[in-house]
């Protein structure tokens, strides 16, 4: 499998967001009736429903991919995010107790890595399941329990909350749902044309590891081969939850597509369906 780039031209401009006026008149302060901008947000879908920023999303889809690169089972996965979500809330946060950081709240002075190092999701991540595989007996613990025996909190208790939000997280960020990850972006992207399908092409490659990309500078889509359509869906899905920091503009896998405006999946035409078993992704042109 492999990550091809496609040439062509995406359609679509970037569309004004309305916006809420304050202003004042009289001595009277008044708010218009104009909708408030759209916080981005995604949704996920899998036996469940949870809710996350994109920011969370993100480092969701991160975790579950350096889980799968390193060959770890879906119940890894699962005690990996619910730690995540306990010590973060899903934030690479740059401060915490004592000397913590990162995802995991790792700290440098008990081993875990330098500072930059645990502040990478990559990194953090994959130092978390090394040494949950040093647990003995992990995959039969509760999660708070196999959380516990990595982390040496105060709180040993805490992780088991976010059980239930995490089993939905992993059944759809490991490519057992269909269309499950949807997030409305809107249509401002932070980087756009050959800068985004770099970007996008080399987060690929940093989290999957298996996964080769070469990106061309007037390149506005990526190809990325699915041996079957569990993988499709892991990538498709990883592809939208980064979407908005690497400028994609639509995923498609198989007869569904995703775009940034609408924020959800819907049957794409047959024309622009991806019937070769690959998951196709669009970025932004060039304003």
């Amino acid at each position: 499998m492999g990550v091809t780039v496609r040439k062509g031209v995406v359609g679509g401009v970037a569309a004004l967001a309305a916006v809420a006026a304050l202003g004042v008149w009289a001595g009277r302060t008044w708010v218009s009736d104009l909708p408030l901008p759209r916080t981005p947000s995604c949704t996920v879908r899998a036996g469940g429903q949870v809710t996350l920023d994109v920011t969370q999303m993100a480092n969701a889809a991160t975790i579950t991919a350096i889980g799968v690169r390193d060959g770890m089972p879906e119940r890894a996965v699962v005690i990996a995010l619910a730690t995540a979500y306990q010590e973060s809330r899903l934030e690479n946060l740059r401060h915490g107790d004592r000397d913590s950081l990162g995802l995991f709240q790792q700290r440098p002075s008990k081993g875990w890595g330098t500072p930059e190092q645990i502040n990478d999701p990559r990194y953090s991540a994959a130092t978390f399941y090394a040494a949950l595989k040093k647990v003995k007996g992990w995959e039969k613990m509760r999660v708070t329990d196999a959380a516990q025996r990595v982390q040496r909190s105060a709180y040993p208790e805490a992780y088991e909350r976010w059980a239930d939000q995490s089993v939905v997280l992993a059944e759809a960020l490991l490519g057992k749902a269909t269309g499950a990850v949807a997030c409305e972006l809107g249509n401002t992207p932070k980087v756009r044309g050959g800068a985004a399908a770099r970007a996008v092409a080399e987060a690929l490659r940093l989290d999957w590891g298996d996964l080769p990309a070469v990106a061309q500078p007037d390149a506005l889509g990526l190809s990325v081969g699915a041996p079957d359509a569990r993988a499709g869906w892991q990538y498709a899905h990883w592809l939208v939850a980064h979407a908005e920091d690497h400028g994609v503009r639509r995923v498609r896998f198989g007869t569904l597509q995703w775009t940034a405006g609408k924020g959800v999946w819907n049957t794409a035409k047959d024309s622009e369906a991806a019937g070769d078993g690959s998951v196709l992704a669009e970025v932004y042109a060039d304003a």
